[in-house]
């Protein structure tokens, strides 16, 4: 849906129909709003490739976790996944959980959430499978 320097966000639909099948159509199961699940999916990605400490993880996930809920209300019902596409440089973030490196990612991710609610529902963009 959006990217940014470090981050990309992804979101896969739930169904909205009566029942929704799994892709070998053995279980049914009830339409999400109909069993009180309302709410928006959010999930986060951080491999060690990009950020080697778990320290570092961590900061990272609590942060998308983070600035996914304020953000709640504009996102669609679905499941949206934020996926670190990039390591932040160690040369200006020496620390793995500075306070200047939690600024730079809720920034960056805020600017990732904006550029979502900027874009219009049904754009040529949203068509993609």
């Amino acid at each position: 849906m959006a990217r940014t320097a470090h981050f990309a966000l992804h979101r896969a639909g739930l169904g909205l129909g009566g029942t929704e099948s799994s892709a070998a159509g053995a279980t049914s199961l009830p339409c999400p709003a109909q069993a009180g699940l309302c709410d928006v999916a959010m999930g986060a990605m951080v491999p060690k490739r990009w950020a080697k400490r778990a320290v570092t993880r961590n900061t990272i996930k609590r942060q998308i976790y983070s600035v996914g809920a304020e953000f709640e209300s504009i996102l669609c019902f679905a499941a949206h996944v934020v996926r670190l596409r990039a390591s932040f440089d160690k040369a200006q973030f020496p620390s793995a959980t500075s306070d200047m490196l939690k600024t730079a990612v809720r920034c960056e991710l805020q600017q990732l959430f904006t550029n979502t609610a900027v874009r219009r529902p049904g754009s040529v963009q949203d068509a993609r499978p």
